[in-house]
């Protein structure tokens, strides 16, 4: 079956360059959402969607512009709203696979609120919200996801906000897939892509996005060659969380609760933290780990099956009409200035 959901019609045999539209892209030489664009435009030819059966639904920020550059469908709404507007066309809908291209910004500010909701209802969505630390499209004012004591053109004497977990944000409203990559690891990104495009329920797939004109290398830690051996975590599933130089590897570890990083070769394999995608609880201390303490996790922290909230208000509309028949919206409209529901 293909992500378009049951009844899914074959999808063509198609390329990357059939997903490309033909519009000029408007984005700062150099910054991080063409390479984003480009991972994307060279998945989907293999996630077997007609491209009429997709849909890309955006806010507002540079990353929202990002409906004009795909060969689909796609809704530029308005800032923080996208979330909303795609669960309307989702159930409107629900054999088109709908996408939700937001910022750190869009989604997590003004759009906190709807990103919320749909992540606890697991509404047949993926969610692509790029993290470059700051406001880019209004010229480089801090973010919700900005640092503590961020010195900006709206905070000079820097931020006072502690910042927001994307990860840590997704968990605690219940996403139901929840991972992480890197604008700058082009296969891991594909890779996230396929897997989130493929969930069953909502995914939320945080982007590590650089920003070069106001925010540029926020994520060094991960682009310096140096810096990205000794500190990314590789996420994979029934592996030991291990990471570092080959001569020098280093082991994530569990003290009672609390997560440690120690020498590989100073704890028993059975003392490994072996990475579970089923292990919510295990994907929530995860989230918390950064640079310099903890190495960056990448890749899924949780995959897990739940109730889709489209399959849910279906049935109950196929229930309802089975006890009761189907409704006449015009003779309820016309029915008077209040109406009554048994």
């Amino acid at each position: 079956m293909s992500p378009g959901g049951a009844g899914a019609k074959e999808a063509p045999k198609y390329s990357k360059k059939d997903f490309e539209s033909d519009q000029d892209v408007r984005w700062c030489p150099g910054c991080g959402d063409y390479a984003i664009l480009s991972a994307v435009q060279k998945t989907f030819p293999d996630l077997g969607v007609p491209k009429e059966d997709i849909v890309f639904v955006s806010g507002i920020g540079c990353s929202s512009r990002f409906p004009y550059y795909m060969n689909t469908y796609g809704f530029h709404t308005i800032h923080g709203r996208a979330p909303a507007i795609a669960t309307g066309l989702k159930l409107a809908r629900p054999e088109l696979k709908v996408f939700v291209v937001t910022g750190d910004g869009d989604g997590l500010s003004i759009g906190g609120n709807h990103m919320l909701h749909v992540l606890r209802r697991n509404v047949g969505v993926t969610i692509l919200l790029f993290n470059n630390r700051i406001y880019g499209l209004t010229k480089g004012q801090y973010s919700p996801t900005s640092e503590l004591g961020k010195i900006t053109k709206s905070t000079p004497m820097g931020s006072a906000d502690r910042p927001i977990n994307p990860l840590a944000f997704a968990l605690g409203c219940g996403a139901t897939f929840v991972a992480r990559t890197v604008d700058r690891n082009i296969p891991h990104m594909e890779e996230m892509l396929r897997r989130a495009a493929h969930h069953k329920g909502g995914a939320f797939v945080e982007i590590l996005q650089n920003c070069n004109v106001y925010n540029d290398l926020a994520w060094n830690v991960l682009y310096d060659k140096d810096s990205k051996l000794r500190n990314e975590l590789r996420l994979e599933h029934g592996k030991p969380l291990l990471f570092g130089p080959p001569d020098e590897r280093q082991a994530v570890v569990m003290e009672g609760v609390v997560p440690r990083v120690v020498p590989a070769n100073a704890v028993s394999e059975s003392a490994l933290w072996v990475h579970d995608e089923k292990n919510v609880n295990a994907a929530k201390l995860l989230a918390d780990l950064f640079a310099p303490e903890f190495p960056v996790p990448i890749g899924v922290l949780a995959a897990i099956d739940e109730p889709v909230y489209e399959d849910i208000m279906l049935e109950q509309e196929r229930r309802a009409i089975s006890e009761r028949g189907p409704g006449d919206i015009a003779k309820l409209l016309t029915s008077g200035d209040t109406w009554k529901i048994s």
